[in-house]
């Protein structure tokens, strides 16, 4: 609380403060101290002086040079770049932006301001594009960068163990080299938007004063009503409610899986989009989830409870069903439940010695599990929902070009269902789109850019596709552009599932395309249908000799599907073939690939 007899501000000035301070958020206050940073740096570069108390002469002078580079595999931190980038340019700031696969290396020590934006992939990986440079900077060759002032936002998902590890590494690397932070790290979740915007404000703040050349302190930050009366402008934020047009499952009687094509109306949206972006769904959880974990928790289902940036209540079981995650476990949540429930037994599980324990107890489990295995029975609704966090949206890679196909999407979705710890899961969208979403339904979606898989732009380029499965999805929309365009490069995909009679998906498209010759050639592995599982690596070891002349014509290589296994081996057999055809060692092959991936010819979408 601020006292008169201690401050620069009269009476009046201290009671509309002391009103004011204590209703302001975290990031309303970081965004304030940017303001007046700002509004101090252009006041004195105008000749008005500055605020009694702290003279100009006290604020150390910052370049006006800053460079911004990102990691990003599905194209956030890339976004989020663009927009810190748009900030810093109206502060008055001379900005380059750059992927990291682009960045030379060689000039790191000359970088006065580094801006570090990066996503964590997988197990804790780096993105694709961040691989080099996150090698070069843990490397002997990194130089030091005591002249270096830098910060990092990192973003991930808490669901994973090593969340956020790759910005972590930076941060933690970059200080070892001797660069000095501007601004903490921000770690960001899936829902990461107010996150950035915290970090945006803070970075921003710490190079205010290079904002002296700025025409005035209000261009500093966007301000919270920025873009009333402009067209609307659909986003992961502001979804657009699509009409669902058709929801057909592609896989025939007998099959073991279900895979949904889905037609989605776009029409008065304005939204675009190129092959190789996704679709982002909010979906809603499983109703008997839900009903099961009121059940459990002794809850009433029309209860009201709060939700994040809303004055309006909410029933207990809409929450539950269409705003907070209820499927997936993490240390973090249970560190949280356990606060609430300090005898319920999850300190035991939390406690030093027990990581491996509470590891394998989050894989696959919900809260259910956590509520029944735990006795949870009595906590307060409200308590207990405001630790769980948004429900995420799930990404979907697109499978229809929009010369195609004008004001419509399409997006292959295959349905997740398993048993554990004796009960069937169900993945939370793929089983809404599969068991509840009927054509004249509204689906809340977005487009997701994904800048790191894109069709060449040269027509004459060969391109070489491997999508088993669902990953197939966004080589229907390459094919699909490339004939509007009439492209005459080559094009060769390897395409595999478990049964040719039941799970070939797309079979009458591609055979029309290889008999028009948008698609030159197609090599299939239908896993189950001989004693030896056979695999698209497989496939492409098979036509070894070939491949190898697609690449050395200059062909594009895109990879999309599972990470954990398949994109593996699919790398793994690639590094054989051109150690096998171009008589490379093992080091120049895994040279060759790092170069195909420098220059965008070997792009992966996995997940």
């Amino acid at each position: 609380m601020l006292q008169v007899t201690n401050s620069p501000f009269g009476q009046e000035q201290v009671e509309l403060l002391n009103r004011l301070l204590p209703t302001l958020t975290e990031g309303q206050k970081i965004w304030l101290s940017g303001y007046l940073t700002a509004f101090q740096a252009a006041g004195t570069q105008a000749g008005t002086a500055a605020p009694q108390g702290v003279p100009a002469a006290s604020i150390p002078a910052v370049s006006k040079e800053v460079t911004v580079l990102f990691g990003s595999q599905t194209g956030n931190s890339h976004k989020l770049a663009k927009k810190l980038a748009g900030k810093l340019q109206d502060q008055g700031l001379q900005v380059t932006t750059l992927s990291m696969i682009d960045f030379k290396p060689n000039t790191l020590k000359k970088v006065e301001n580094l801006l570090i934006l990066v996503s964590t992939h997988g197990e804790g990986d780096p993105p694709d594009n961040a691989i080099s440079f996150y090698e070069y900077l843990h490397s002997k060759r990194a130089p030091q960068l005591s002249g270096m002032s830098f910060s990092v936002l990192a973003l991930g998902d808490t669901s994973y163990e090593f969340f956020c590890k790759t910005g972590k590494d930076f941060d933690q690397r970059l200080e070892e080299l001797g660069a000095k932070r501007i601004a903490p790290r921000v770690d960001c979740d899936v829902d990461f938007d107010d996150a950035s915007e915290q970090w945006f404000s803070s970075v921003l703040a710490s190079l205010g004063q290079a904002a002296a050349t700025a025409p005035s302190a209000t261009a500093v930050l966007d301000s919270p009503g920025a873009g009333i009366g402009q067209p609307t402008e659909y986003s992961r934020a502001n979804p657009f409610q699509a009409a669902v047009l058709e929801n057909l499952n592609l896989n025939g009687r007998g099959s073991d899986r279900e895979t949904r094509h889905l037609e989605i109306s776009l029409e008065d949206s304005g939204i675009q989009y190129e092959p190789g972006d996704s679709i982002g769904i909010y979906p809603q959880n499983h109703p008997r989830l839900v009903d099961e974990l009121i059940e459990a928790m002794g809850w009433q289902q029309d209860e009201p409870v709060s939700l994040p940036k809303s004055t309006e209540p909410c029933t207990l079981k809409e929450a539950l069903t269409s705003h907070y995650e209820i499927t997936v476990l993490s240390a973090a949540l249970i560190e949280k439940i356990a606060a609430i429930a300090p005898n319920s037994g999850l300190q035991h599980l939390l406690s030093a010695g027990n990581e491996q324990e509470l590891r394998a107890y989050c894989k696959g489990r919900d809260l259910l599990d956590l509520a029944q295995d735990y006795d949870l029975n009595g906590i307060d609704a409200g308590a207990f929902t405001a630790q769980l966090r948004k429900l995420p949206p799930r990404l979907y890679s697109i499978s229809s070009s929009a010369k195609a196909y004008p004001e419509e999407v399409h997006l292959t979705v295959r349905k997740v269902h398993y048993e554990n710890a004796g009960r069937v899961r169900y993945g939370v969208c793929s089983t809404f789109v599969s068991e509840r979403l009927e054509p004249g339904q509204n689906l809340p979606i977005f487009v997701q850019d994904n800048p790191n898989f894109k069709l060449t732009s040269n027509p004459d380029t060969p391109i070489i596709m491997i999508g088993p499965g669902t990953g197939v999805a966004p080589f229907r929309a390459f094919l699909g552009e490339r004939e509007e365009l009439g492209a005459e490069g080559k094009t060769w995909l390897f395409y595999g599932d478990q049964h040719f009679a039941t799970d070939f998906l797309y079979q009458v498209e591609w055979q029309r395309w290889l008999k028009e010759g948008v698609l030159t050639r197609m090599d299939v592995a239908f896993s189950r249908d001989t004693d030896q599982k056979v695999y698209v690596q497989h496939r492409m070891l098979e036509n070894s000799k070939e491949l190898y002349q697609w690449l050395e014509e200059g062909a594009v290589v895109y990879i999309c599907g599972d990470e954990k296994k398949m994109a593996h081996d699919v790398h793994a057999a690639l590094l054989t073939i051109l150690k096998q055809e171009g008589g490379l060692s093992e080091e120049d092959a895994a040279a060759y690939l790092s170069k195909m991936q420098q220059e965008k010819r070997y792009q992966r979408d996995v997940y």
